[in-house]
């Protein structure tokens, strides 16, 4: 952390605050509430043993005021200081309060750059700037350069940039899937767990099995296992999907990258030497490699480059409510209901699960982005702002009509046949186009593409996909369309009456 960095141990205290604003912005699950408490108060622990003076406000004190506003102003008079040392902001709302407490607190503040990225944000500004178009490809072989990672001199490792055609395997039943590492918790952890239930019985997801890593220690062993047991199957299987297998060859670190439990650079530098010793192949190195210092890093670059307006992209005009089975995983969609179940139980799905299954049926039934960003936002142990609302909005749901990604990802039921065992198992069929137990993702797919055949007829991407639909036959539109308007109707009917709002998060 660059406010530790500067700081001095021998004068300067360091305040650390669990508050009730950051538990309750949105509904988030309850996991996600206990991962963050539980390496907070480890992190306080090895700061004191290593000679620091720690103020630590817990979420129980009865004199917490519950924000970090009111936290830093009390803090400021308990102890007399004169200047406070912070860490820009990971969220835009955050920014706004740090922003305002130079003038409300008569303080010095110095903002210090967070470290824990690669790209500086200053950098990625001068990279975006004269653009006519923004690709998160351009920007990552600028990233590779920069750091040197799967660089042979000035040329790209194995002559190419991107191994991602390689990495689309579909899984079977058949292939080793090995066994995750997960940590038992200590009292510590036990200590938050029985906090959060007491607080937000209610509240979204389980308690039960929590098994994520709370200090740096658990966190590089975490890392280590990854690197010796699934990362040579990683870019093969990255985008399969398997019922009952939530983790399969996934790498399980993001939230470890984002609270910075583990460091960017290093684990990349450590796959590449995988890769170099012969351990791993190319195509599972460099698909690792470009999550980090390419998605990961260009999509903090994006968020801080567009927001705050960011958050209100609707470029498709989509507006239906989240439907409640978001919360609840009450539906007869195999591949929905597997999603969301494995969210409850580990606040936890792969990128895929997200974009290609939740995100894609929310993109093709028109739901409201802002109401999908906050649900992934809230439901996800590695979801900050800065990293899912540009997934969600632009990426995921194309709201920001077509920043981020080059074509919506939209898609039928083949695709999701096509990696995952799901569909064997649904009371839909994915062969059948329409009536009432064709699979909904099959015709919802092509009414998405006509209602908005206005704003997406003109993308290259999809020439041939609007091809396709005009040399349908008419009564075959027809039936796609009624299709879908039988099942959104059905949606509609499903969620209306008593106005049915998010797991509570009050307490």
């Amino acid at each position: 952390m660059s406010s530790l960095r500067a700081a001095d141990r021998d004068r300067d205290v360091v305040l650390m605050c669990e508050v009730a604003d950051e538990t309750t912005y949105v509904p988030h699950h309850r996991q996600k509430i206990v991962f963050l408490l539980s390496a907070m108060r480890h992190f306080a622990e090895a700061l004191r043993a290593d000679g620091w003076t720690v103020d630590y406000v817990r979420l129980d004190d009865p004199a917490n005021t519950g924000s970090f506003t009111g936290e830093v102003g009390r803090a400021l008079a308990r102890h007399g200081a004169d200047r406070l040392l912070v860490t820009e902001a990971g969220e835009w709302r955050v920014k706004a309060m740090i922003d305002g407490w130079a003038a409300r607190f008569g303080t010095e503040v110095q903002v210090l750059p967070d470290r824990r990225f690669v790209c500086p944000l200053p950098a990625f500004e001068d990279w975006a700037r004269d653009r006519k178009s923004l690709r998160m490809e351009y920007f990552y072989r600028e990233m590779r350069r920069k750091t040197g990672l799967l660089m042979d001199g000035d040329k790209p490792a194995g002559g190419r940039w991107n191994f991602d055609a390689e990495n689309r395997k579909p899984l079977t039943d058949d292939l080793f899937l090995p066994e995750r590492r997960r940590f038992a918790p200590d009292a510590v952890t036990q200590e938050v767990i029985d906090l959060i239930a007491a607080r937000f019985p209610e509240g979204f997801g389980d308690l039960e099995g929590f098994g994520w890593a709370v200090t740096r220690a658990d966190a590089e062993a975490a890392f280590e296992e990854f690197l010796g047991r699934a990362l040579a199957r990683f870019g093969d299987h990255q985008d399969a999907m398997l019922a009952g297998r939530p983790f399969l060859y996934h790498g399980l670190i993001s939230a470890y990258l984002n609270v910075g439990l583990l460091d960017a650079l290093d684990v990349c530098r450590r796959v590449e030497a995988e890769w170099r010793a012969g351990r791993v192949p190319l195509n599972a190195a460099e698909g690792f490699i470009r999550q980090i210092i390419g998605w990961r890093e260009y999509v903090r670059g994006i968020y801080w480059l567009k927001m705050p307006g960011y958050r209100d992209e609707n470029a498709l005009g989509a507006t239906r409510p989240l439907p409640w089975f978001y919360w609840s995983g009450d539906t007869d969609m195999a591949c929905m209901a597997e999603a969301i179940g494995q969210t409850r139980r580990h606040a936890y799905a792969h990128h895929i699960q997200r974009l290609m299954v939740t995100g894609t049926f929310a993109l093709l039934a028109g739901i409201d982005p802002k109401a999908l960003h906050e649900w992934y936002l809230a439901v996800y142990i590695d979801a900050f702002e800065w990293v899912e609302l540009p997934n969600t909005l632009g990426m995921s749901q194309f709201a920001d009509g077509g920043l981020l990604g080059s074509k919506p990802y939209a898609a039928s039921g083949a695709y999701i046949d096509r990696m995952s065992d799901y569909c064997a198992g649904c009371r839909y069929d994915v062969t059948e186009k329409t009536g009432a137990i064709a699979c909904p993702f099959n015709a919802l797919y092509w009414d998405f593409l006509a209602r908005n055949a206005d704003r997406l007829r003109g993308n290259p991407r999809l020439g041939t996909v609007y091809a396709t639909w005009d040399r349908m036959a008419e009564g075959k539109r027809d039936a796609l369309r009624e299709s879908a308007g039988a099942f959104l109707d059905r949606l509609d009917r499903d969620d209306a009456g008593p106005a049915r709002s998010p797991p509570s998060q009050a307490g």
